[in-house]
């Protein structure tokens, strides 16, 4: 199957220090990142420490982005989904059309799976893979930056003063309507900037605004032309669950200031962890007459309406898991959602919950509250619509 890749004609200069890499980049990338020192390690996680050398050589011979991505991130990511998840499923793609270019604002749990994981859905049904939105937090030179680019990731800036802000969110949106508009190709974006830490998707207007900056004033228009297409991704197991619970209580005093290395430390665990069964829902496109309400509405109200439009699709196409339902059952001391799990599900939850919570601190009621938020709200937000 093709891959829809940049080549020096299709840009301009315009969007070089955000852009993935062009085919004619990737030789240089493919060195970089067969000598790193890590390499060899990521080599043997995938392959099962055989033939390393060999594989390592290979790799460094790709030329194009379509074999970077054929052959190595689709055999990386089906590595992922067979050591760690007990089943991957997705529906929804049937509904999308190959050669069109789709917006795809997805709930975000994990910072490198949610979007690799729909890559793979993309392409076994006979789709053309996404480009991918990547903070720039993790955008720093490095291997990781390398094979980001290399598999179609571009930066979205999130520090700079307020008018660097605007260029750059300019920028990003000048960017997602080229790739979605000129080039007949998906983008993935996440609601909101960062994973959602205590399981409540919520669609930030900021995202909203940022795509409305490249397009008409008229918002029906505006968002029309972007073919948004909602996403849900679900987790029976939260990725980082420690990390996400451990930040929700510390911010409940002060802001939360990241240790360094910590969001590389947050892609190994994601990557590493137990997720259980995984689903990806594609839901259902926003239409022009849902859009077309929000032109008599005051910008603020516009950008309110689209956001809880979003955020009604992503609660809809949850898949719910026992541990969902576990939770909201725990939390609240109901005995609602019985008839979801078994007593031996109950059981093993509980134990895992506090035998996770045990290698932080001892105090734990106040993070069991956390934790189990964490699963229970994705249950509130769909029997909210």
């Amino acid at each position: 199957m093709d891959i829809k890749t940049l080549s020096p004609k299709d840009l301009s200069d315009q969007w070089d220090d955000i852009r993935p890499f062009r085919d004619d980049e990737i030789p240089a990338a493919m060195q970089r990142i067969a000598a790193d020192a890590v390499f060899p390690q990521i080599i043997e996680y995938i392959y099962g420490g055989k033939n390393i050398e060999s594989r390592i050589q290979e790799f460094a011979s790709y030329k194009t982005v379509s074999q970077f991505q054929i052959g190595f991130m689709f055999d990386a990511i089906n590595s992922i989904i067979s050591k760690t998840t007990d089943s991957f499923t997705y529906s929804g793609f049937e509904n999308l059309k190959k050669g069109t270019g789709y917006l795809f604002v997805s709930n975000h749990r994990d910072i490198l799976l949610d979007a690799a994981l729909l890559q793979i859905a993309l392409y076994n049904s006979g789709l053309d893979c996404s480009e991918i939105t990547f903070g720039d937090n993790l955008m720093q030179p490095g291997i990781i930056s390398d094979i980001g680019k290399a598999n179609r990731m571009f930066k979205v800036v999130r520090s700079g003063s307020s008018k660097d802000f605007y260029r750059t969110s300019l920028q990003l949106s000048s960017y997602i309507r080229y790739v979605v508009n000129q080039r007949n190709t998906s983008v993935w974006i996440a609601q909101r900037n960062g994973r959602t830490k205590d399981g409540n998707d919520k669609t930030s207007h900021t995202v909203l605004k940022m795509f409305s900056l490249s397009g008409g004033r008229k918002l029906s228009e505006n968002f029309s032309t972007l073919n948004i297409v909602p996403m849900a991704v679900s987790y029976e197991k939260e990725t980082c669950i420690t990390q996400k619970v451990r930040e929700l209580f510390l911010t409940q005093d002060h802001p939360y200031i990241k240790e360094k290395g910590e969001d590389l430390r947050s892609i190994m665990e994601g990557i590493l962890s137990p997720k259980g069964k995984v689903h990806i829902q594609i839901c259902k496109p926003i239409s022009q007459e849902e859009l077309q309400v929000a032109d008599s509405m005051d910008r603020n109200e516009a950008l309110a309406y689209m956001a809880s439009v979003i955020d009604a699709r992503i609660y809809e196409g949850y898949k719910l898991f026992n541990t969902n339902y576990i939770a909201y059952d725990m939390l609240y001391n109901t005995f609602k959602f019985t008839d979801k799990y078994t007593s031996e599900e109950y059981k093993l939850f509980a134990d895992t919950m506090h035998a996770t919570l045990s290698r932080w601190t001892d105090n734990l009621l106040p993070l069991m509250n956390l934790y189990l938020k964490v699963y229970s709200n994705p249950v509130l937000n769909k029997l909210s619509v």
